[in-house]
């Protein structure tokens, strides 16, 4: 199975909680309801985090994997 592709890439390596949401919520502000976010991250937690995040904003959660270490998150923006 193939991912679909993202609309937007964000590399947020290096960064701590609650920076990787605070940074996902402008990156989706830039998108349209609809469009996918792919976001990478190093943060352990934020497997937790972004499940919350997308829960509590209405954003769908399409796929979470890990590789080479790091938590990728593939989001899609809630319609408008």
């Amino acid at each position: 199975m193939t991912r679909p592709a993202a609309d937007l890439v964000a590399d947020l390596s290096g960064l701590n909680c609650p920076l990787p949401i605070l940074r996902t919520k402008k990156a989706l502000a830039n998108l349209a309801g609809g469009q996918l976010l792919q976001v990478t991250c190093t943060d352990p937690a934020t497997p937790t985090d972004f499940a919350a995040f997308c829960k509590q904003t209405g954003n769908l959660l399409v796929e979470h994997w890990v590789e080479d270490s790091k938590f990728l998150f593939l989001i899609q923006k809630r319609a408008d």
